[in-house]
Parts: C-alpha cells; structure tokens; sequence
C-alpha cells in the first residue's frame, strides 16, 4: 500500500516538473523562478603559458580562442521582464556569429532607481536579478562573461561617486578621483562591492558568482586613469590589492584589469607606440600593470579614430597595425600571458571606393590575432564594441552597431569565428555549440 501510495504522489509531481520545464523552456525571458533544466556544462577558463584553455570533466585542456563582442547594457536591460527578450536575442544573435564572450557592465552605482549599488553595500535586489538573468542566459546559449567590476569613466557613477560617497560620510578625502585608488576608506567600499558580487547567489541558477562557469573573468575597472601621473604608484597597488583580493574569494576566475594599452613612462622605449604624447600621462602603462602576479591576462583597446582624429584611413591602419604588433609581442615575450583587445571600436564610414573603413580596421586586428593564434601565441581574442538589438538604441553611440543591418560586417565576424573554430575544432569551442553550427551549415 505505501509502494502504491508513493507511486501515486509521484505522477502529480512529475507532471509539475514537466510543465515547469515546459514554461522555463518556452517562456523563461518573462518568468523569474529558479532554473529547473540546467544548460550543458561549461568548464573553467585557464590559463597555460600565453593561452586559453578550459579543463573539461576528465581533467583534459582545450585550447580557447576567443572571438567575442561588448554589450554594456544588458544588465540594466534585463532589470524588466518586459525587456529581457532583448538580451536574450543579443546572445542568441552573438552566437549565431559564432561568438563565445561577451564583456558587459556588473556595475552600475548611484542614487538612480535602476543602479545596482544605491549606497555603499546597500544593494537593489531588483537591478541584481536582472544580473542574474544576464548570467543564466549567457550559459544558456554558451556564452561566457567578462564582467567588468567598476567604471573609471563617470558613467554608471563610476570611481567618482565612491570619492562622494567619502565625502558624504564625513571622510578626510581629497575631491580627486584619484582618491578611489589610494584612500582606504574608499578601498574598503569597493572591497564589499566585490565580496558582495562574488558570494552572490544567483536567483535563477542557484550558483554563487564565483562557483558559475559562465563566468569568462573579473575586470577590476572600465579604463583606468589617474588624473596626475604621480598617482601611478597608487594605482599599480591599488591593482595588486584588488586582484588578490579577489583571488582570496575566488580561485575559479581569471582575473585582468581592463586597460587601454598605454605604455607609461616607465616604458619609454614603447613611447612612440601610444597614440600620442598624453597617452605616458595618464598613470597607467601597459607592461607593469599587467604583469602584476594576480592578474592572468592582459587587456587592450584600440580606438584608432578617436584616438588619432586628424589622421587619414592610411595612417590610423599603420598605429592601429603596430598597435596590435606590440602588445602581442609584449604579452608574448615579457610578460608571457595571453592577451585580449577587449574593446576594438570604430564609426561607420564608406569612402568613395566603397569600402567600408570599419571593416577595413577590424579585420587588421582579426587577422593579426589569427596568425598569432596559429603561430599558438599570445594574441588570445578580439572583442568587437559594440553590438546592439532593436530596442535599445538609448544604449547607443558612435561605434555601435546591429551587425546584422551591415552585412559585410556581419560577415567578417562570422568568418573570424568560423576560421578560429576550425583551428582548434578538436578544442572547447566546438564542444559547447548547442545550435546549429553557423560554421558547417549543419
């Protein structure tokens, strides 16, 4: 009798697990229970020597090159129900192109009614559930994160709004934002700020941040720059520090700390590299901040037109071409990690020939990261800035595109993707597609 018993109490559970499952999989952009499917696994990303590599069950490493895109704005997107179809859609698109990371925001700090961090530890759980969601879709369509931790810009609040959060508790803190690398009190803010996102259960997964595979790496901060160069020793403690501080929360993660390139005065023999004089002035350079113990991976810009403004198409390929030369040379040979062109923008612009200028300098920077990729060097990925759906045009600006309204930049990614993939098709990146392969056709 109590076999039956059992036997009958199971049928009605089962059948609620299938029409759970049924919605989640069907409906789940607009519903916010806990994830009862649960994606292929995905393993960790590591590092060996100058490479990717990600360990799978039985322990083996693939290698893993990357090919990927910025999207700043997903998580704010995501705060809505109404609205997470859209992020959706940015994944399912990016990896319909073959893409396997995306870089976006994990900040956003603030007195506003959509940031994240509304004062110093004190959090908004609706902004952080739209965090969530962002991190169970992306493994959801295999795609990896590189979240970024804070903003040196003023955007999203910033460095700056930790400066005034000092000040408003009273603290003896200098206005300049140079305070947010050296001043205790504010170290201590963005401190809990990374303990808080780390040890973060996510709502939908169940997993902490820092047990979540999707997870590609932790970026410490969007650009750094000190507004004097003597602040320069600040900040290369300031990174020491905080990556391992990290590293003491979570030894799963890779951890980079999200620079420009620039090469700085200690590096002078790099000097003529930068894309002008005021790049050395600005407290960062590339080859000391990145060699930092605790940091696993370097990290590049390169924004030729905004850069170098008076310049021709001519002269931005040149700087663009030896920019890419010798940051992978230095990732290579000094530094020996690999190193990612996390932010790789420029406008939309058809000469009279017809040719499209942003194709022609992205491909620079695709082609020298695959013969650098085929060489088993340090030159690891390129990620495009950035890529937009329909809908979400208040995110916009110059250097954004819907890459599937520019065919032949559309094309050039797919083609990148494709030609990484087939490189190393015995590697991770095949493994984990779940969709019809753009590659094969299959």
């Amino acid at each position: 009798m109590e076999s039956l018993w059992k036997e009958r109490k199971a049928y009605p559970l089962l059948g609620f697990l299938s029409i759970a499952v049924f919605f989640y999989l069907n409906f789940c952009d607009d519903l916010a229970f806990p994830i009862l499917w649960q994606p292929k696994m995905m393993g960790f990303v590591g590092t060996n020597s100058t490479q990717f590599v990600i360990n799978d069950d039985n322990r083996e490493q693939s290698v893993f090159y990357v090919n990927g895109w910025n999207s700043y704005w997903l998580m704010e997107v995501s705060v809505w129900s109404t609205s997470r179809s859209k992020v959706s859609e940015m994944f399912r698109r990016g990896s319909l192109m073959g893409m396997t990371v995306c870089r976006t925001w994990a900040f956003s700090d603030g007195d506003r009614h959509d940031a994240l961090q509304i004062a110093p530890g004190v959090f908004n759980e609706m902004v952080f559930q739209g965090l969530d969601f962002v991190i169970a879709e992306a493994k959801k369509h295999q795609i990896r994160l590189i979240l970024c931790l804070v903003n040196n810009l003023d955007a999203f609040g910033g460095k700056d709004q930790y400066v005034k959060w000092a000040q408003e508790a009273g603290v003896d803190v200098s206005s300049s934002t140079d305070s947010f690398f050296s001043h205790p009190t504010i170290k201590r803010y963005y401190k809990n700020y990374i303990r808080a996102i780390l040890t973060r259960k996510n709502s939908l997964t169940g997993l902490r941040y820092s047990e979540e595979p999707a997870v590609f790496a932790w970026e410490l901060i969007n650009e750094p720059r000190c507004t004097s160069s003597s602040s320069a020793p600040f900040l290369q403690t300031w990174i020491t520090e905080m990556a391992a501080f990290i590293k003491s929360l979570d030894q799963n993660h890779l951890v980079t700390v999200g620079l420009e390139g620039f090469y700085g005065s200690q590096t002078t023999e790099r000097s003529g590299v930068n894309p002008g004089e005021w790049a050395a002035s600005l407290g960062t350079d590339f080859i000391q901040n990145s060699a930092i113990e605790y940091i696993d991976f370097a990290s590049v810009h390169a924004y030729p037109e905004s850069w170098i403004t008076d310049a021709d198409l001519e002269e931005k390929a040149r700087f663009l071409s030896r920019w890419v030369d010798y940051h992978i040379n230095d990732a290579e040979r000094v530094l020996k990690k690999p190193v990612l062109f996390t932010e790789v923008g420029s406008s939309l612009h058809t000469n009279n020939q017809g040719t499209n200028d942003r194709d022609f300098l992205l491909k620079i920077t695709y082609d020298k990261v695959y013969e650098s990729a085929k060489k088993k060097q340090a030159g690891a990925g390129v990620l495009i800035w950035q890529l937009m759906v329909e809908g979400v045009e208040s995110y916009n600006d110059e250097f954004s595109l819907v890459a599937w309204e520019h065919p032949s930049t559309y094309k050039l990614i797919l083609e990148h993707s494709c030609r990484l993939r087939i490189m190393f098709e015995k590697g991770e990146t095949n493994k984990e597609v779940n969709h019809a392969d753009p590659c094969f056709g299959s």
